[in-house]
């Protein structure tokens, strides 16, 4: 059986043996809008819950626009034109707009890089900040939340007069889906900020998970600390396998969000009557599949439907190896193995960055075997990060199904975390 794994820029094809029971999950396919940046002005002009952008904006705002980094699949190359000529339509000069890349806790963008995601022409005409992280300085007290936690802001952002959100919906493994808020926290916060929502205890909570909103710590606590930045518009898009845009919404920052979630709910939700012995998944493709701290999210997705004791095997590109920065890498290599890895992300006063996707990737070792297969990174990196590393799809599923009877069942997801696959009997 021939099935294309979404794998870099041009995908993976695997051939798994015709005797398997095999069930590919995919999310629903909607096509994309005919016109996308047509979509995306529209949404801006017929926006959820506000007048339309043009009219909200005034000429003596100072204006943040937020955009996402080069992990995510964002069409800021449609979204960011189609908002600065709304801006311009409402008379806002240049030189009061600012452009802010929302990187979170990743590394800074490269200029060639920020390039390619917004175009030459708007990187030689505006101000463009990114959110450094690990700045110090750098970042205001906006308030504190309910937990406790000090929601510390990039100080640029948070004096804007007028900020606008963008960024697309897709589910997401602990903050029930991606967008929204997000933006904000932690793509413009401090890492203290982050670490303290990303705690042990929060990623440990059973309502941390894909599609959740109500009741998850984590996304909770993202919307407490965006309101705190007090947004005054939101734009996200939903995208189809293609990174097309299949849907834009405008308006509300939670309104226009909701609306969105609920529409990516009903296409990425598939429900299946079984666990699998094996369960073979991507990370999404370019860019998501990076490095092996994002490969993580299509992990978690195979897990919510592999039998305990199973095996996964993930396929992604991995360019950008651990990777390098960040503290993901230097914590599995300090661990001798996972429980040992567990025990010390959930020991008190234990605080590294990163040590969300550790702990998640950690509590996934224990369900299930993990095999990968990349072309970035090398077999001594992933037995280092304690995975089994396998030289092709194919053989690795092969011999996995061997040594589970001729009564395998396995499922495989091409897109990765694009799907949230459940289990009901």
């Amino acid at each position: 059986m021939k099935i294309k794994l979404a794998y870099g820029k041009t995908g993976l094809d695997i051939n798994l043996p015709d005797t398997a029971g095999v069930n590919v999950i995919e999310p629903e396919f909607v096509p994309a809008c005919a016109d996308q940046k047509g979509a995306v002005t529209d949404s801006l002009r017929k926006p959820i819950g506000t007048p339309a952008l043009a009219q909200m904006v005034k000429k003596t705002d100072t204006v943040a626009v937020v955009f996402s980094d080069i992990t995510r699949p964002t069409p800021n190359h449609i979204i960011i034109p189609a908002i600065l000529e709304e801006l311009e339509r409402a008379g806002i000069p240049k030189d009061r707009i600012t452009l802010f890349n929302s990187t979170g806790t990743h590394r800074l963008n490269t200029d060639e890089e920020i390039a390619g995601m917004l175009g030459k022409d708007i990187v030689r005409d505006y101000r463009i900040i990114q959110n450094d992280a690990r700045a110090e300085g750098m970042h205001v007290v906006a308030g504190t939340t309910k937990s406790g936690n000090v929601v510390k802001i990039q100080k640029d952002f948070f004096a804007c007069s007028f900020k606008i959100l963008t960024g697309f919906i897709e589910p997401h493994f602990f903050a029930g889906f991606s967008g929204g808020g997000k933006a904000v926290m932690p793509g413009m916060a401090h890492l203290d900020t982050v670490m303290r929502n990303h705690n042990a205890i929060n990623i440990d909570d059973g309502r941390a998970v894909w599609g959740v909103l109500d009741g998850n710590p984590i996304r909770s606590e993202v919307n407490e600390a965006a309101s705190m930045a007090r947004p005054d518009f939101l734009i996200n898009v939903t995208l189809n396998r293609d990174k097309a845009i299949t849907a834009s919404f405008a308006g509300d920052w939670t309104q226009a969000y909701l609306a969105g979630t609920a529409f990516v709910k009903k296409t990425t939700m598939v429900r299946t009557d079984r666990l699998y012995d094996l369960v073979i998944t991507s990370n999404s493709g370019y860019p998501l599949d990076l490095n092996l701290y994002q490969a993580v999210k299509g992990m978690s997705a195979a897990a919510k439907v592999v039998k305990p004791g199973g095996a996964i095997i993930i396929a992604f590109e991995g360019w950008d190896g651990i990777p390098a920065h960040g503290s993901f890498g230097k914590i599995l290599l300090d661990a001798k193995n996972f429980d040992d890895m567990l025990t010390r992300i959930r020991s008190e006063g234990f605080m590294m960055d990163d040590q969300w996707q550790a702990q998640i990737l950690a509590l996934i070792a224990k369900k299930a075997d993990i095999y990968v297969y990349t072309t970035g990174l090398s077999e001594e990196q992933i037995s280092g990060a304690h995975l089994k590393y396998c030289t092709s799809v194919d053989s690795a599923a092969r011999d996995i199904l061997a040594g589970a009877g001729k009564n395998a069942q396995v499922c495989v997801l091409p897109e990765g975390p694009q799907t949230i696959p459940y289990y009901e009997e």
